[in-house]
């Protein structure tokens, strides 16, 4: 007989700030996964974590890696050190060497990868002049029996996505982001985040970089939409961390009240 599913997963965001230096993000990493992971089964770091994306319009290919590269390496063994699955932002080597992707990289209970799918050609920004999109696939993968999809920052703005990885069995859907400070910015992040956990009756762990040049407000919400832990915008001086344990007892009570996925009606060609 396979073991019962865990009814639980436990979680750890770090809002933290990366540095231009690879190097100094790499050791950051392996601090704080040493101070803050604790027994947590998924610990979360940001988008680009592994070198930020310095001023805008910036050319970051130099600082692109192999997923097996220092970063990678660095995650893997900070990941093992602590008995944990970490996930965290890089930018990946891929087939144009001007234009790398922007990758979460998971490693630990398992290892995988997602490219990021929307790039960030809005608020005056052109993300696509400096990076490759990834390929339409969205990823779930499994750690400790929970089903977690991965979105970076502006995907969040996408709720086509978030539904796709759901109809893949996501009951998680983890957030990295560096989403940009601005008018409105952390209200758009907050209600996003929200309607992606309402709408899908699905758990949402977000976590960004830290004011002042992004929002921070990291946050974890339930499948009802309700806010379980949050951090504030912080400080590129001093990492918030968010922690909290989610409940498939809750998944599944959000499931049975509000059942959306089940009654949806699609036109005969998007069945």
């Amino acid at each position: 007989m396979t073991s019962p599913t865990p009814r639980q997963l436990r979680l750890t965001l770090v809002q933290a700030a990366s540095a231009l230096d690879p190097a100094t993000n790499r050791d950051a990493l392996t601090r704080l996964t040493a101070e803050h992971a604790g027994d947590a089964d998924l610990v979360v770091f940001p988008e680009a974590y592994a070198r930020d994306f310095g001023e805008a319009g910036s050319d970051v290919s130099p600082y692109a890696e192999p997923v097996d590269g220092p970063f990678g390496t660095a995650l893997a063994t900070a990941a093992a050190a602590q008995g944990t699955t970490v996930v965290a932002g890089m930018f990946e080597s891929g087939p144009d060497p001007e234009r790398p992707y922007n990758t979460l990289l998971v490693r630990g209970a398992v290892a995988a990868s997602y490219r990021k799918v929307h790039l960030y050609d809005s608020f005056g920004y052109r993300e696509s002049d400096r990076l490759s999109a990834g390929p339409l696939e969205p990823v779930v993968i499994d750690v400790r029996g929970w089903q977690v999809g991965l979105m970076t920052c502006y995907d969040l703005r996408f709720p086509e996505l978030a539904r796709a990885l759901v109809d893949r069995g996501a009951e998680l859907i983890v957030v990295p982001a560096a989403w940009v400070a601005g008018p409105r910015k952390v209200h758009h992040w907050r209600t996003l985040l929200a309607a992606r956990a309402i709408e899908n009756t699905v758990y949402v762990a977000a976590v960004g970089q830290p004011a002042t040049r992004y929002c921070g407000h990291s946050l974890v919400l339930d499948p009802f939409g309700e806010v379980l832990a949050e951090a504030g915008p912080g400080s590129p001086e001093e990492p918030e961390v968010v922690r909290t344990v989610i409940e498939r007892t809750v998944l599944e009570e959000a499931r049975r009240v509000n059942p959306s996925l089940r009654n949806r009606r699609l036109p005969p060609a998007e069945l």
